[in-house]
């Protein structure tokens, strides 16, 4: 078998930096592969701004926000069109705001293609959803309307999800919630919009892993499952070479430990699960030298950051260069994200090049 299925990761992820305009700005992809995105994930640089997220199965008209607990915004200047990239509007500041620099990190699901599972006639989950899945990269967005009581959804990938963020699109004051394998169990889930730590909670998940064909939601939750709410939930299931999502223990060392990917990451994002702290991202192309400390934080809207702890990117994982509670406190837990550059060794034998 070979080593990964993925020789270019540019297939379905892409970083792209760029400049804000008074008027509507193209910004095209420049990895080995053109990239037609599913799911674009904004983010303001140069200034404070709420992130903001796209995606082709809800529409390009309604953005979410990563860092908030709010409902979706409906508009038509977000995003106008995608083809190698994207184009922008005018209206949103947070995307396209005259004289700022920006950032955004883009997924391929299935070109905007979705289907519907009908549970009631596929006998695969209880509750219906509509599913967009790229089983290559391991990467759907699924969305199901909440019954108001315990359930299952299809999420179409085949295999186990190891990571799963879901939104309430309806109702103000609704956390995202996250369900990830490095967490102590699921029984517990995190939020992606605030520095908490795990919460124990059996309605989020009901204490159930999600399955290779479902995802258990628990009760009348606000968070994934009450009735009549709109929801929509980004799942990742592990592709070796491509992208991994697990967990360590920091040593508060500022030679920090190193965490083995299997491949040269592009994008790397945490938390420290077992207590209070920011979310931490960084990527290699705001950033495109080691040490690398360009941070930006999904659960607040603040400007970039030229860090004080830094991590270094390498060709098979990345290394906590920093003592900090943020990435690498001493008997802390963290979880983390990450999507490659290049894989260790492509399909053909072949090593990754250094950074």
């Amino acid at each position: 078998m070979a080593y990964t299925t993925i020789d270019d990761p540019s297939q379905y992820f892409q970083t792209a930096i760029y400049n804000g305009s008074s008027s509507s700005v193209t910004v095209t992809n420049d990895g080995n592969s053109d990239l037609k995105p599913d799911w674009l994930w904004f983010k303001k640089r140069s200034a404070s701004g709420d992130h903001n997220a796209f995606d082709t199965s809800r529409g390009l008209t309604e953005r979410i926000f990563p860092n908030l607990d709010s409902k979706v915004d409906t508009g038509s200047n977000g995003i106008t069109s995608l083809t190698d990239g994207f184009t922008s509007g005018t209206f949103y500041g947070d995307v396209n705001g005259a004289g700022q620099t920006f950032v955004t990190w883009q997924w391929k699901a299935n070109g905007g293609t979705t289907s519907t599972n009908d549970a009631s006639a596929t006998g695969v989950g209880s509750i219906d959803s509509v599913i967009q899945a790229n089983t290559t990269a391991g990467f759907s967005i699924v969305t199901h309307t909440g019954s108001g009581s315990s359930g299952t959804i299809a999420h179409g990938l085949g295999v186990k999800p190891d990571w799963v963020l879901t939104k309430n699109r309806t109702d103000n004051s609704e956390d995202w919630a996250i369900y990830h394998v490095g967490l102590s169990s699921a029984e517990y889930y995190i939020r992606l919009n605030t520095t908490a730590a795990q919460a124990a909670g059996s309605s989020v998940w009901g204490d159930t892993a999600p399955s290779s064909t479902v995802i258990t939601l628990g009760g009348a939750n606000g968070k994934n499952n009450a009735s009549s709410k709109l929801y929509v939930s980004y799942c990742f299931a592990p592709i070796q070479g491509y992208s991994k999502f697990g967990s360590y223990t920091g040593n508060g060392n500022a030679d920090g430990a190193f965490v083995y990917t299997g491949f040269r990451p592009a994008w790397i994002m945490g938390k420290r699960s077992s207590g209070a702290h920011g979310w931490f991202l960084f990527d290699d192309v705001r950033d495109n030298h080691n040490p690398t400390n360009q941070l930006l934080e999904p659960s607040n809207n603040n400007a970039e950051t030229n860090d004080s702890f830094d991590i270094d990117i390498l060709s098979n994982g990345f290394k906590l260069m920093g003592s900090e509670n943020t990435i690498n406190g001493s008997g802390e837990s963290y979880i983390y994200m990450a999507f490659a550059r290049h894989p260790f060794v492509s399909s053909k034998g072949v090593p990754t090049p250094a950074r």
